[in-house]
């Protein structure tokens, strides 16, 4: 142990080998509060041959390693396993901007600028990096990348899979792969770098990424929409990209339960409607060009929405600030779930098409069981993504009803998979829906799974105990 530390401090400096509790604590637990463990030290590198150092000082001794980002993930991915003799991985001083090339459209990043620093950059230069999460202030790029992140703009822009060109990655022995390329045409075999996307620090830690850029958005038209059910969002939806094409930057779906929570939680919060409405939608529309008309064209469309029986009531923003409250009710609904208490989170997907399907389906099935079940509905309507969440309103009936979480994830995940959905849309498997996936998986994916991990981390020390478990040949005990 002393020697590992002394290599470390040796690697990156003194004062970035935390070991005293008080120091490691804000980094042993995940951001909801569920998921607690233990390290060794937590190390905080500068540069990418710093991280290959550690990695390999860490390798050379068989220590597990388990990297963090903003440390603001659903799913403790990262967050190391109790008992575990690990050293967690903070990735946080990697933070430079390295490239920028407009003529390219592209951004050359450190993995950890945080989210809002990379849009801040593309903005500057006259871009935009389109990716956009609540979270952005404090989420970093590499986590992002890890987890494949989605939000709010994925109905137009895709998720973070779609906006990366290239990476560099410490590999679990320390060697460093630099395919930071920005092309968009490279067919000379495996698109490696997909590998690491959505992989969540289990193959090896991403250091630096080449990212797209797009033209700056000039001009916004957003609403607050009120819609009779999820039908009719759906509906919407289809009239408006068929008449605004791909000016429909994003399309959330907002139901009572969740607006409810937020004006209780959040105090500057206000309904924008004068009447709660059962369901909700926040549209935007969005162009690179200054076009004045765009507001009215979503006010033309929304009009058209309302006399087919789509719209019941809309509050079109009529500034930037306006805007911004709007989507302030939409980005609080975690936080505001946060200070609510505990509750059943799923994070899932089905076809945009099956969404009314699958939200009567599971309502029913939930209440037979739970007849005071707390549905809080919300999400990516535009790309099928919902965030389903249960809880009991009184707090001891909640408790209890916490302890049943595998029963309500069982209705949830078997109607969603029979619907050809994901349990897992936008936020990953973490340890939270490791052993779940397993259902769902065929065994022949979870096969090549294995595999790709097994060749690229054979000891399981990369982020052990996350999305997936390999299994010794020998005794059959997990090892990571």
């Amino acid at each position: 142990m002393g020697e590992l530390l002394a290599a470390l401090v040796r690697a990156v400096g003194a004062d970035y080998v935390l070991t005293a509790p008080e120091d490691m604590a804000p980094f042993l637990t995940d951001w909801r509060g569920r998921y607690h463990g233990d390290a060794l030290a937590v190390v905080k590198p500068l540069t990418t041959a710093q991280v290959a150092e550690v990695v390999s000082i860490c390798s050379r001794a068989g220590i597990a390693i388990v990297p963090q980002g903003g440390n603001t993930g659903l799913c403790g991915g990262a967050t190391p396993l109790p008992g575990g003799r690990a050293v967690v991985l903070g990735l946080s001083r990697l933070d430079r901007i390295r490239a920028l090339d407009t003529d390219n459209d592209t951004l050359c990043v450190d993995a950890g600028c945080t989210l809002a620093a990379v849009q801040h950059a593309a903005a500057a230069a006259d871009r935009l990096f389109p990716l956009a999460l609540a979270s952005e202030g404090s989420c970093l790029i590499g986590g992002n990348l890890s987890t494949n992140a989605g939000g709010v703009q994925v109905l137009r822009y895709g998720n973070a899979r779609e906006l990366v060109l290239g990476l560099e990655v410490v590999l679990p022995d320390g060697r460093v792969w630099n395919g930071l390329r920005g092309l968009r045409k490279d067919n000379t075999g495996y698109d490696l770098k997909q590998l690491f996307i959505g992989a969540e620090g289990t193959l090896g830690v991403i250091t630096a990424a080449v990212l797209k850029l797009f033209p700056a958005i000039r001009s916004r038209a957003t609403a607050w929409v009120a819609v009779p059910d999820p039908q009719s969002a759906v509906r919407l939806l289809g009239l408006l990209r068929s008449h605004c094409g791909d000016r429909v930057s994003a399309f959330e779906i907002i139901g009572r339960s969740a607006l409810e929570l937020v004006l209780e939680h959040i105090p500057a919060a206000r309904n924008p409607l004068p009447r709660m409405a059962p369901w909700a939608v926040l549209v935007e529309l969005s162009d690179a060009a200054a076009d004045a008309a765009l507001e009215a064209k979503l006010l033309e469309v929304l009009s058209l929405g309302g006399e087919q029986g789509l719209v019941e009531d809309a509050a079109i923003a009529a500034s930037i600030v306006q805007a911004q409250a709007l989507w302030t009710l939409r980005e609080s609904i975690s936080e505001a779930q946060r200070i609510e208490g505990l509750s059943i989170k799923h994070d899932v997907a089905v076809p945009v098409s099956r969404i009314p399907e699958f939200l009567e389906r599971a309502g029913a099935a939930l209440h037979r069981v739970w007849p005071e079940v707390r549905i809080v509905a919300f999400g990516h309507i535009g790309d099928g993504n919902l965030h389903f969440n249960l809880s009991k309103p009184d707090a001891a009936d909640n408790a209890a009803f916490i302890e049943r979480t595998p029963e309500a994830n069982r209705i949830v995940h078997d109607l969603v998979t029979g619907l050809g959905g994901s349990i897992s849309a936008e936020h990953g498997l973490g340890q939270l829906k490791r052993d779940e996936i397993l259902r769902y998986k065929s065994a022949v994916e979870m096969d090549m799974m294995r595999t790709i991990k097994q060749a690229f981390d054979p000891r399981g020390l990369m982020n052990p105990g996350k999305l997936l478990q390999l299994e010794r040949q020998d005794t059959g005990a997990a090892v990571g």
